[in-house]
């Protein structure tokens, strides 16, 4: 990671013009974000994790040679030779070698069944052998260690963390907040083991388990060692530069070693006498290096150290520490505990009362963007600064964005301040959020700073007198979120009444079918009374295809069906000549109808008590399930009953975007909860309920919003999460995108949702239960209803179907013919 970001400084800074620019790679790999590498086990595809595109380095004139690294160095001739034998001159060379693994000198450690938590092999490796084992242990209740357990708990496994410190994280957390996250992290079945040293390892061959100095032993038939991490500096040993006495390569403050033109940055570089297991500090080396190597006639950069600063999720439970969190210099704590709600929080503040040194919050962090400036930035703390942290006034009340210096420290992660910030929003023009964050990196390591951004760019855009308009077209002048409440309270029921009562013109195809999906919102009326302003799909209740046909896709609730039906669908299939495919979202695909074949269809589905699948709307579709308890042997709730009761309260409601759904009835995971709009996952107590993730170009995991509830609660809560959703997302905005918008995220979130805190849960509760029992059948609706049906064919003035239908037979299905290459040309 530090290495791909020096590149970005050398590309930024105008290295690619002063450098011939080669990086070796030991892995097999470009470079990836290690810090979500738990995100592997649930993705299972890399593709997420990926820092650049498969051709940023060749584009950027970089020369990349994978599974090649350095095997030796003369830093007289000024060359080294890599492991395939290649010689490779250089003027200036850069260690970004990282850190390895520390597997503690124990014997029996080299066992089969004994992992290492570090690259993208090892976790294959890990979930591969998996799958033969019961119970697995962690050595190492660090941050990496406690990652690792929820992977192994995300794999189905009894799992112990083995940690030799009288408490977790010890770096991080002091004694009480360590409790409280122990205690959470039980709560899903991990067993902790503290104060152990491990005198003997177990077994032959395998791994079987430890024996304890103090006497007790720990049975497992699988081990990942989490112990910390070791310098990869063998190589700058081997070829004389200094090193420390405990490992790493000693760098000066611009990250030089004792040999000219030799450099290190990130975690095998020791500099002043420390080492930094983060990425953030090694993103600051980086930089400092990448500027001073590219601008020699400038003042140089000096790094002097860095904010270890950090705010995490770590196993569902929120994380943070900053500053001075263990109290190690002269100061007054302050502690807030609540062992019932699983929150702790800690303010190290100086003698005199008025700096703010350092911090702990366990189990609620929002403050900790607020609290981070107020260290930072050597900010004045309030005369009683535990309203901080208990109470009713917020650090946010005390100060906002105006009240900052422009060198003030915002985003700790990539060392950005107000001033790179606004520097990005002045002369790059970044007006929002997303485009902010790409161009000055400000909230994209762990997002703590998020709110302050928003906060400094809309205080910056006051300034410049812009007015931030998010009009939906040029022919309202309202935002989808205001002219939904408009259409409500108006009680408008048509577009013509729209446009004519808060519009202007006649429309477009922006706000046509954007309207057309808030009227069905609100009004929940048959969708082809808004024929004439909506898309090709919602027009004929169908998924166009390539070739001019549609496809049909009946709702099969929860995945789950009779033969009958099964066999139904294949008569149908047959009798229309339809091309079958089972979809991702456990419902059967019928391909290759013609427009004027579809009522027919649908007509014949309906007698076999099928109806619309809404897969051509942006509607609720799919609740995907596994089999759950009913079946699986390792399921611990009912989730097919469950899903098939959500599918049949949502099918047909209507939103700004498509949704999913999936339910899975253990943390197996079977039904990809976590990929979708709302996921369910069953807990041995109830289920837990995540939100705002979907598939799709940018894949993006659900976040975990509520645990252990029943289901009528969990379902209260996707009813307002859904219509609060339907209420303020934007035209085809995504739930995720949303989320990730949502001024206070996912906490914000929660205290509507759960606190009501704008005091609108009864009118979510009713507009959900006033769509839930006006559903209808879109399909039934044509099949019912010949004026509509007279709409479903080719030609207006024709009866005749379309010329240019053609297939061909594959594999004993048909497909559309190929495309044609001048055919290509002419579209």
């Amino acid at each position: 990671m530090v290495g791909h970001r020096f590149c970005e400084k050398l590309v930024e800074f105008g290295g690619t013009d002063k450098f011939e620019i080669t990086v070796l790679g030991e892995e097999p790999r470009r470079a990836y974000d290690r810090v979500h590498l738990s995100e592997y086990f649930a993705d299972k595809s890399a593709d997420s994790l990926y820092l650049c595109t498969p051709d940023w380095y060749r584009s950027n004139g970089i020369k990349l040679l994978l599974s090649e690294p350095a095997t030796s160095i003369d830093t007289i001739k000024r060359k080294l030779v890599t492991s395939l034998g290649t010689e490779l001159d250089f003027d200036e060379l850069i260690f970004a070698t990282g850190s390895s693994p520390f597997v503690p000198p124990l014997e029996g450690l080299d066992k089969e069944g004994v992992f290492v938590y570090r690259t993208i092999e090892d976790l294959e490796q890990t979930m591969e052998y998996s799958k033969k084992v019961k119970k697995a242990a962690v050595l190492g209740g660090g941050l990496l260690g406690l990652e690792a357990a929820k992977a192994l708990v995300d794999l189905g496994k009894e799992t112990h963390v083995v940690e030799f410190a009288p408490r977790l994280m010890p770096r991080q957390l002091d004694d009480g907040g360590a409790a409280i996250l122990k205690s959470k992290i039980e709560e899903i079945g991990v067993e902790i083991h503290l104060n152990k040293q491990t005198e003997k390892v177990l077994g032959n061959e395998k791994i079987e388990g430890f024996e304890f100095k103090d006497g007790g032993n720990l049975q497992f038939d699988m081990l990942i060692v989490s112990a910390g991490i070791r310098p990869r500096d063998e190589l700058a040993k081997e070829a004389g530069i200094a090193v420390g006495e405990r490992g790493g390569i000693i760098v000066d403050d611009g990250m030089g070693t004792n040999v000219y033109g030799i450099y290190a940055i990130g975690e095998v570089a020791l500099h002043r006498n420390f080492i930094y297991g983060l990425v953030a500090p090694g993103y600051e080396m980086a930089e400092t290096l990448a500027f001073n190597l590219c601008s020699p006639g400038s003042k140089p950069k000096v790094y002097i150290g860095s904010d270890l600063s950090t705010k995490l999720k770590l196993i569902g439970v929120e994380v943070a520490s900053f500053g001075d969190a263990l109290g190690q210099s002269e100061h007054i704590p302050i502690v807030f505990k609540n062992p019932r709600s699983g929150v702790y929080k800690k303010l190290v503040i100086s003698p005199d009362g008025k700096y703010l040194l350092g911090g702990i919050l366990v189990g609620d962090a929002k403050a900790y963007g607020n609290l981070l400036s107020f260290y930072l930035n050597k900010m004045e703390l309030p005369e009683e600064p535990e309203t901080l942290i208990v109470g009713s006034v917020s650090a946010e009340n005390l100060f906002g964005a105006d009240a900052l210096p422009d060198e003030a420290k915002i985003c700790s992660c990539n060392n950005v301040s107000k001033g790179n910030i606004l520097t990005a929003i002045r002369e790059k023009e970044c007006y929002d959020i997303t485009s902010l964050k790409n161009c000055s990196k400000a909230g994209s390591g762990c997002g703590g700073c998020l709110p302050q951004v928003n906060s400094i760019l809309k205080a910056e855009l006051k300034v410049q007198g812009k007015v931030v308009t998010e009009h939906l077209c040029e022919h309202f002048k309202f935002s989808r979120k205001e002219l939904f409440q408009v259409i409500k309270v108006k009680a408008l029921k048509s577009f013509p009444d729209v446009i004519k009562e808060v519009g202007r013109g006649n429309g477009c195809e922006v706000c046509k079918p954007a309207v057309a999906s808030i009227l069905a919102s609100v009004w929940n009326e048959p969708i082809l009374k808004h024929r004439e302003i909506q898309d090709t799909n919602d027009k004929y209740l169908a998924n166009i295809q390539r070739g001019g046909t549609y496809s049909v896709v009946p709702r099969i609730p929860g995945g789950e069906i009779t033969p009958e039906k099964l066999i139904a669908i294949g008569d149908v299939a047959k009798k229309y000549n339809l091309y079958c495919k089972i979809t991702g979202g456990q419902r059967i695909d019928l391909l290759g109808a013609r427009i004027d074949q579809l009522p027919a269809i649908w007509k014949d589905l309906i007698e076999f008590g099928f109806e619309s699948g809404h897969a051509y709307g942006k509607s609720m579709r799919t609740v995907k399930s596994c089999v759950g308890s009913t079946w699986c042997r390792f399921g611990v709730q009912d989730s097919t009953s469950f899903a098939i009761k959500l599918e049949e309260r949502y099918k047909g409601i209507r939103a700004p975007h498509k949704l999913k759904c999936g339910v899975s009835g253990c943390i197996r995971e079977c039904a990809e909860a976590r990929g979708k709009d709302f996921g369910i996952i069953a807990t041995e107590r109830g289920w837990n309920l995540y939100i705002g993730g979907n598939g799709g170009v940018n894949p993006k995991h659900a976040i975990l919003f509520a645990e252990d509830l029943d289901e009528d609660t969990c379902v209260k809560y996707i009813d307002r999460y859904m219509m609060f959703y339907i209420r303020t997302a934007d035209k085809l905005m995504r739930t995720s995108t949303w989320l990730e918008q949502l001024e206070g995220g996912i906490d914000y979130l929660k205290d509507v949702v759960i606190n009501d805190r704008l005091g609108i849960n009864s009118q979510l509760d009713e507009e959900m239960n006033a769509l839930v029992n006006t559903y209808l059948c879109e399909w039934k609706d044509v099949v019912e209803d010949t004026e509509k049906q007279k709409k479903f064919r080719h030609f207006v003035n024709s009866s005749e179907t379309d010329p240019n239908i053609k297939f061909i037979e594959e594999r004993g299905q048909i497909r559309p013919v190929d495309w044609v290459e001048k055919d290509l040309v002419n579209s």
